[in-house]
């Protein structure tokens, strides 16, 4: 269990003073000029040194991916991004940075952004976060009010200028090259990669998007230490993460747990356990609703990190864990999370424009029980036609949750089938 003292996210729940008082005096815009003072280099070793992956869902290195930004100055200016379209089903962890934790985030951008030799950041938050946006751009405000951004920031002697972007709320802005449309005033459609941002990102400059909090735990990783923060969860898998668990619990949260907690721990420690107890699980979305679900016999020993879920062929992803006990239609569930993305295609790729819809389609028929047992089959082929076969990666998140009930509940679809063929379907299946 992560002990209070090792929080980053000190006000997670809202219960102290958000403002930047609050947050000085919860450590935060501590010695930043200080930890400036080490340099680009020395900053983004002490990242890479960490083990920090980033929290947006892919899971990729944070510093590695900081190195990718060019040393050298080319004419052009380099561009930090921070991706705060949190649209993913289940997900919200993000939400209570913002809203309740938000200086965390404003110094970590100017530490990160000076790491990566940027002046400029720009944050892009979902269109639906309202109040968010309103916490988060009074964090700003302050902050250029007590000179800890804008010239010589924090008295760093690095500019640094911070704007907050507000999107539409289109859930394909959530992928990092359709927010750079976003973010330039055109619609929101994946760019073809590469070039990558690192080398032609917004405006065509040297570009680095990063998730909210793996933006938001830097200043801490630097001040206690990469040793610290690497001394979480397992090799590979390492520091602190948020949790957000929604769904049949006796208490949904969000809550900042060591990487590799084991999921029960998780539900039964911070939420109460599962509605009805344990054996009353039927299964669990682990990391928001693009990744397949875990049936209730793996998580029995389910931990929560990268690299186990993904030996289960489902992932981490956002960490937005979804919990369903047995009173569950997990076929309608998965129907409902392909009328999702269905919806969210942007349509520019055809295997993504066709494929989602096609797949709804077949979905829905298998809901009623009306589907051909033959068509289980059928559709986990054309699943894999989808994925894979696109620019961006919401293919993948289409896909993945319809391979993953097939793989663990084939059996459940076909009794609907024949259920309904005997004309005993029950009558919320046949809605």
């Amino acid at each position: 269990m992560l002990k209070d003292e090792d929080r980053i996210f000190t006000n997670l729940y809202g219960f102290h003073d958000r403002s930047l008082a609050g947050a000085r005096v919860r450590g935060h815009w501590d010695g930043t000029a200080g930890l400036i003072a080490r340099g680009r280099d020395a900053i983004v070793d002490e990242i890479k040194k960490s083990g920090l992956r980033g929290r947006g869902g892919a899971g990729f290195p944070t510093g590695l991916k900081w190195s990718f930004m060019p040393k050298e100055g080319d004419g052009r200016p380099a561009y930090l991004v921070v991706n705060a379209d949190e649209s993913e089903p289940g997900t919200c962890k993000d939400r209570e940075i913002m809203r309740h934790d938000p200086h965390t985030l404003v110094e970590g951008c100017l530490v990160a952004g000076f790491a990566m030799g940027a002046h400029t950041a720009y944050i892009y938050i979902r269109g639906e976060y309202i109040r968010e946006r309103e916490a988060l751009q009074i964090a700003i405000d302050e902050a250029y009010e007590a000179g800890l951004l804008g010239r010589n920031a924090a008295g760093s002697g690095w500019d640094f200028d911070l704007y907050l972007h507000h999107g539409a709320g289109a859930y394909i802005c959530g992928e990092e090259t359709a927010l750079l449309e976003s973010l330039e005033g055109k619609k929101g459609m994946p760019r073809m990669k590469p070039p990558f941002p690192a080398g032609a990102g917004l405006y065509g400059c040297p570009t680095t998007v990063n998730n909210v909090e793996s933006i938001a735990v830097v200043p801490t990783i630097l001040r206690r230490g990469a040793e610290w923060f690497a001394g979480f969860g397992r090799p590979n898998n390492t520091g602190t993460k948020v949790f957000a668990i929604s769904g049949h619990v006796n208490r949904p949260c969000v809550v900042e747990e060591a990487m590799s907690i084991p999921l029960r721990e998780l539900l039964d420690r911070h939420c109460g356990g599962v509605r009805g107890g344990w054996a009353n699980l039927k299964a669990v979305i682990p990391g928001g609703s693009s990744v397949p679900l875990l049936p209730a016999h793996l998580c029995d020993d389910a931990i929560m990190d990268f690299d186990w879920l993904r030996e289960q062929k489902s992932g981490l992803g956002t960490a937005a864990v979804i919990v369903m006990d047995r009173s569950t239609d997990v076929i309608r569930a998965i129907w409902r999370l392909s009328k999702f993305y269905k919806h969210e295609s942007c349509g520019q790729c055809t295997p993504c424009r066709e494929g989602t819809g096609w797949m709804m389609r077949v979905m829905d028929r298998l809901v009623r029980g009306e589907a051909e047992v033959e068509e289980i089959d059928m559709l986990l082929d054309v699943s894999r036609q989808v994925e894979g076969h696109t620019i961006c990666a919401l293919g993948d998140a289409a896909a993945w949750p319809i391979q993953g009930l097939i793989r663990h509940f084939r059996g459940e679809i076909e009794e609907r089938i024949r259920a309904a063929r005997r004309g005993t379907l029950t009558a919320v299946a046949a809605e």
